[in-house]
């Protein structure tokens, strides 16, 4: 929603959403700060820590389960499939189990875009239609209102529901409200970029897709577009346009890949990692359990002011004998939250003192 493993993920196409996450253990992978390290159950916290900020994380573990959606995508392989962790896929059940889906790798850095298409990563909710009924990742009926569904075509589509760059929390909101009205879900489309039940490659596939969604001409049904990309360089450009635009990264399918399901190499998402550096202000630790005593977060100051948690990247040592007040930290991260704090922050290292 990125794969948000971390949170009843919601991984393929997803935008900035420009919400401020903590991450996991402490402050997760997921995390930019608020409340970083700092778990709601964990009580690993100092007392009198300031309450939690809302973020795409804890909306996520506060949905019920039947709510979860995924943001990954449908489909795959190239090299063959007994060397991925992945199955030939089947029509999911009428049940409420999970559907089986393809699901996203981390893209390395480097990485040769020769043989994928390359789409654009949105951040949506995982859905599935069957050609019946439209289920969350989790397998549960997402309440989308009927006059949203009879434009759907009756076969297989797999895709994202998706409001905007931005408002992630917003759509989370109106993808799970029973009884939403045809006009809360106006401005909602279904980003789709998998037709399952079609034969061939993915290639062909997205062909077929892209066409059946032209004849359609419903606005609230969309193909997501794919293309093919020359090489790195033309790769790195087109991610930086895509995060320009307010974007959160890209996807890479493998243009020859039957449809599959499970995690594999097959379909890759690659977003961004920067370096930042930080004053230290303040020191978390943990007040029960083995974190007890331990370093959970650092907080931050950035040099225009603004502040966060930091809380994912330790190592034990440094838990135990973590920098001091007012030294210089750098940290990794993804990018920038609309709020201005980074997205994914991971401690690096304490830069030497000058």
């Amino acid at each position: 929603m990125d794969d948000m493993q971390h949170t009843g993920s919601w991984d393929h196409h997803a935008a900035a959403d420009g919400l401020v996450r903590p991450g996991t253990g402490g402050a997760g992978r997921d995390g930019s700060g608020n409340r970083a390290g700092c778990g709601f159950a964990s009580g690993l916290c100092a007392p009198g820590a300031p309450a939690p900020t809302l973020t795409r994380r804890h909306l996520l573990l506060a949905l019920p389960a039947w709510a979860l959606g995924d943001t990954a995508r449908a489909t795959a392989t190239a090299p063959d499939p007994a060397a991925q962790d992945v199955a030939p896929a089947t029509r999911a059940p009428a049940s409420h189990e999970p559907p089986a889906l393809l699901l996203a790798r981390e893209a390395p850095a480097d990485v040769d875009p020769a043989g994928y298409l390359v789409s654009e990563k949105f951040d949506g909710v995982r859905a599935l239609w069957d050609g019946q009924r439209l289920r969350f990742r989790s397998g549960a009926t997402v309440p989308a209102p009927a006059a949203f569904l009879h434009r759907l075509p009756p076969r297989a589509l797999d895709g994202e529901l998706w409001l905007a760059r931005g408002r992630f929390s917003e759509l989370a909101g109106l993808a799970r409200r029973q009884g939403a009205s045809e006009a809360d879900w106006a401005g909602i489309r279904y980003q789709v970029f998998e037709l399952p039940d079609a034969p061939g490659p993915f290639e062909a596939r997205a062909q077929a897709l892209a066409e059946l969604v032209a004849r359609l001409e419903t606005p609230a049904l969309q193909a997501v577009a794919q293309e093919r990309v020359a090489d790195r360089t033309a790769l790195q450009r087109r991610l930086q346009q895509v995060l320009a635009s307010g974007g959160e990264g890209l996807m890479l399918h493998r243009a020859d890949a039957p449809y599959v399901t499970g995690r594999s190499e097959l379909l890759l998402k690659l977003k961004p990692q920067q370096d930042a550096e930080g004053i230290v202000v303040d020191r978390r630790f943990g007040s029960e359990g083995r974190m007890r005593g331990l370093l959970v977060a650092l907080r931050l100051r950035l040099p225009d002011g603004r502040e966060f948690l930091l809380g994912s990247g330790f190592s034990d040592a440094l838990r135990r004998d973590p920098p001091p007040l007012g030294s210089v930290v750098s940290y990794r991260h993804r990018g920038w939250s609309a709020t201005g704090l980074p997205r994914f922050a991971s401690f690096l290292r304490v830069e030497p003192g000058i």
